[in-house]
Order: C-alpha cells, then sequence, then structure tokens
C-alpha cells in the first residue's frame, strides 16, 4: 500500500478532466497509481503535467532513444514502478526489444546488449549523472556526436525528470501496476 492513498473513482470533476488528459485514450484500465496520488495535490499535478506531457509527447528526441534513458534512469534509481510502466508501453512502441529493455536493469548495461554508438553514449550520460550528478567531458564529446544543442539540453531534462519520478514513486511506496512490465531480478 502506498504512504499516500489514491484517489479512487468517482474523481471530481476537474480531477476527472485532468487525469483523462494524462492518460492515453481508450487505455483498457485505471488511471496510473502514481497520477491518482499526485491528484491529491491537484496544482502540483498540473505543473507537473506540462513538463512531463511535454517530454513524452513534443519532445526533440527520437522516441526509442527517450525509453532507453527512462528505462535506464529508472533501472539505476531502483525504480520498478515507473521501469515496468514504461516497459509494457512506450518502450515497447519505440522499439525496445525485451531484451534491451532487460539490460537496462543490469549494472553493466553499456555491455549487456548490442547498443548502437548512439545507444551506448545515453546509457554512459545516464550512468554518470546517477553516479555522481557529473557528466565527462568525454561523455559530453561522444553525446554531441549524436545530438544537437536543443536534444542535448531535453536529454539532461529528461534525465533529471526521471530522477524525480522515481524518487516519489519509490519515496511513496507505490507498488508496480499489475499490468506492468515486471522489473528484472537478476
Amino acid at each position: 500500500m502506498p504512504r499516500i492513498e489514491p484517489l479512487h473513482p468517482p474523481y471530481p470533476a476537474a480531477v476527472d478532466g485532468a487525469m483523462r488528459r494524462w492518460m492515453p485514450p481508450d487505455v483498457p484500465h485505471e488511471p496510473l497509481t502514481l497520477f491518482r496520488i499526485l491528484h491529491r495535490n491537484p496544482e502540483l499535478a498540473s505543473r507537473m503535467f506540462a513538463l512531463g506531457a511535454g517530454l513524452l509527447g513534443h519532445g526533440l528526441l527520437p522516441a526509442v532513444d527517450r525509453e532507453l534513458v527512462i528505462a535506464r534512469v529508472t533501472a539505476r534509481a531502483g525504480c520498478a514502478y515507473e521501469w515496468g510502466v514504461h516497459a509494457a508501453t512506450l518502450a515497447r512502441q519505440a522499439g525496445l526489444s525485451p531484451e534491451q529493455l532487460r539490460a537496462t536493469a543490469r549494472t553493466d548495461a553499456a555491455v549487456a546488449a548490442d547498443w548502437s554508438p548512439r545507444h551506448a553514449a545515453l546509457l554512459a550520460a545516464v550512468d554518470e549523472l546517477h553516479d555522481a550528478a557529473q557528466l565527462s567531458q568525454p561523455s559530453w564529446d561522444a553525446l554531441r556526436t549524436h545530438y544537437e544543442d536543443a536534444q542535448l539540453l531535453e536529454l539532461l531534462v529528461l534525465i533529471g525528470w526521471y530522477r524525480t519520478i522515481s524518487c516519489v514513486a519509490n519515496g511513496l511506496l507505490v507498488e508496480e501496476e499489475s499490468w506492468a512490465t515486471p522489473f528484472p531480478t537478476s
């Protein structure tokens, strides 16, 4: 049970409308538990929606790159909840295979799968920022060979955003969604 009880239907009209915006149309399940908890503070949820939706729906990074970064950030943060939600939905839609997704949860993710140089650079950057909140010049240079300045800015925000989401979900003890991909244990 999470530390803050998620809202349950029927939702107040304003919250119902907001959660409909947060969820893709025609999904076969309730809004995500994390969303239903965040809407205990509708103003905060609204502010979070702007950044989260912008990164997912209007970003400059290729979807597969975005989802690889999200999988690695959430795996490194030990956030089975967010890793599983993305692995079950957006990561697969973006083209990450089950094997690649499992590799993101390994300590040696950068060598655990046959990654392209671009994806290996992303994994290395996530790992460095996770470990030290710093990015070395060699890692920056590796990223610059694949991305423009606007994409690099977005990448750094994406990494920080999903670290934040991981902290929120882990801090609340949000349990994995029943339909989510289980987090790899080995």
